[in-house]
């Protein structure tokens, strides 16, 4: 009776200290694995806060399967610690499926950058500066000062438009004029007035053409080059000084016109 109470001591006695190993040398690989991923996010220059939540997240997962893999040294069925550790992911899989796309589309973007804090972006309809990329949600200042927290999600499913990410910009104006001016003349003035502005780049040269024979106007194509910061200074300075000019240089900039012809009926038999 004591040989047998000995080898079973024994034989829970090993498998304690095998489980005990199991454990520690388990929990030193997660380690290990979870440092060594940060310092590939790190050299990637992920976001600290994101760097943060993975490793933390691969490190609890890693240690629920240490425990699952210790308590099967000590002799535990861990078939049913399984099968409700698959059935509570998949709940949990369910329930925060959205915000797990959010979080996803998160790390896509720190890792692609197709934008940056501080670039201008056009995206989920809104256009405005990137004040702040988090886990879930971007966070963009529009023209107006106001803040708009975009789920990550629905940015990664859309075009997302950069438009400062690039040093230069065309200006795109289109100046309306009558049939009956002289569009030699017409062209010379927008040209002395894109010269007279510093801000507008010389290479490349900027354009202008006729670009539709509308019903009203000859609307011409104005389209010059200048850094990106200047872009709606000069926009908006190009469409007062063309109005301007136009009225000096008797320029007409017509109204919508149609023609309307009355019959008179004739006179009744």
């Amino acid at each position: 009776m004591s040989d047998t109470l000995f080898i079973t001591i024994t034989s829970y006695a090993w498998r304690f200290l095998l489980a005990v190993l199991v454990f520690f040398i388990g929990r030193l690989l997660a380690k290990i694995l979870c440092k060594g991923l940060r310092k590939v996010m790190a050299a990637r220059h992920v976001e600290e806060t994101i760097v943060s939540f993975v490793s933390s997240f691969l490190f609890i997962a890693l240690m629920v399967v240490v425990i699952i893999a210790a308590l099967g040294q000590l002799g535990v069925n861990v078939t049913p610690f399984v099968a409700v550790l698959g059935a509570a992911g998949l709940a949990v899989g369910l329930a925060f499926q959205g915000s797990l796309a959010n979080f996803s589309a998160g790390i896509l973007i720190i890792l692609f950058k197709p934008f940056r804090v501080g670039d201008v972006i056009e995206a989920a309809g809104i256009i405005g500066t990137v004040r702040d990329i988090t886990i879930f949600t971007t966070e963009l200042c529009t023209a107006d000062n106001r803040k708009v927290f975009i789920p990550n999600a629905k940015l990664t499913d859309d075009n997302i438009i950069n438009i400062s990410v690039n040093s230069t910009r065309r200006v795109d104006i289109v100046a309306g004029v009558s049939y009956e001016d002289n569009l030699d003349h017409v062209r010379k003035v927008l040209e002395s007035i894109l010269q007279a502005d510093e801000r507008i780049l010389a290479d490349p040269e900027p354009s202008i053409a006729v670009l539709e024979l509308a019903d009203s106007s000859v609307n011409i194509a104005v389209r010059p080059w200048v850094n990106t910061p200047d872009y709606w200074p000069v926009f908006f300075a190009l469409q007062e000084e063309i109005k301007k000019r136009f009225d000096a240089e008797g320029i007409s900039i017509p109204y919508p016109q149609r023609d309307v012809h009355l019959q008179k009926p004739e006179d009744a038999v």
